[in-house]
């Protein structure tokens, strides 16, 4: 007699990605191997269900079913009872078991798990976002970016870049230095959208003997003089004014209050696009 291991219809009111893996990881440890998955998503109908109960019981199939709405679960179950077709609740008992332990009940919301899997891939997007446009190493970042950060050196551009990514922003920064011209690209952006970071120039000479020591150097570099600290500041700040961006001062701000400024003015722009 011929092996046969019977076609599964899965029925999902999400998209039945993960109905699939657990029934091919099943069907995985018969000797035929391969098996016919027929794939139901986005089911929000009773009358989708009567057809696909109706199709299994002829076809001797299995329904396997990601279901959360109760309504459409008890109405599966009676009609495939009815009807002598096997089902399997996929997450049924793992959502029954989690609801025991912890007295909580389940949202009973379709397609959350995919909801959850969008908005990390998304952060992850903005984090390699982040690094590629990170201290100007690429000008074209800033046509492409959420946000545009702009500063001298040490007014905390990359730590708030990277703090606004975790957010699912994309940012991108760039330097000022009064040798480098700035890209003409920042001129080509929706205002709102380029935002000027600014800083006490008695504390950026203090943020930045104590990165020269980090790095071994002498403090009294050039890079930490307050001479210099004061011509790179007013360059940054007239940069600015022509520029026409709002401009925060980092002086004694923590990354996240700073953070918090950005989204305020990010959030505000968009409710006025």
């Amino acid at each position: 007699m011929a092996e046969h291991v019977p076609a599964v219809y899965i029925v999902s009111d999400s998209i039945g990605e993960t109905a699939e893996i657990v029934v091919k990881a099943a069907a995985s440890q018969f000797n035929s191997g391969k098996i016919e998955i027929k794939r139901i998503p986005n089911v929000s109908d009773k009358d989708i269900l009567v057809e696909v109960v109706n199709h299994a019981a002829q076809e001797g199939s299995i329904i396997a079913y990601t279901l959360v709405v109760e309504e459409l679960i008890d109405f599966l179950k009676e009609k495939a009872e009815q009807a002598r077709v096997v089902t399997v609740d996929i997450l049924g008992p793992m959502m029954e078991a989690l609801k025991t332990t912890s007295q909580l009940s389940p949202k009973r919301e379709p397609g959350l798990l995919r909801k959850v899997d969008e908005i990390y891939f998304r952060r992850v997007e903005a984090i390699e976002f982040a690094v590629r446009y990170d201290d100007g190493k690429d000008p074209r970042g800033v046509t492409m970016a959420d946000v545009v950060l702009i500063g001298v050196s040490r007014t905390s551009k990359t730590p708030l870049s990277m703090y606004l990514a975790h957010k699912r922003l994309k940012v991108a920064n760039i330097p000022l230095v009064p040798e480098v011209a700035p890209p003409d690209e920042l001129f080509k952006v929706d205002k709102g959208r380029v935002i000027g970071l600014t800083i006490q120039p008695d504390l950026l000479s203090a943020i930045r003997r104590e990165r020269l020591k980090t790095l071994g150097l002498m403090s009294d570099a050039n890079y930490a003089n307050p001479e210099r600290i004061t011509y790179e500041l007013e360059f940054a700040n007239n940069f600015m004014k022509r520029l026409g961006c709002p401009v925060i001062d980092v002086s004694n701000k923590a990354v996240e209050e700073t953070a918090s400024k950005i989204l305020e003015i990010y959030y505000r722009r968009l409710s006025h696009v």
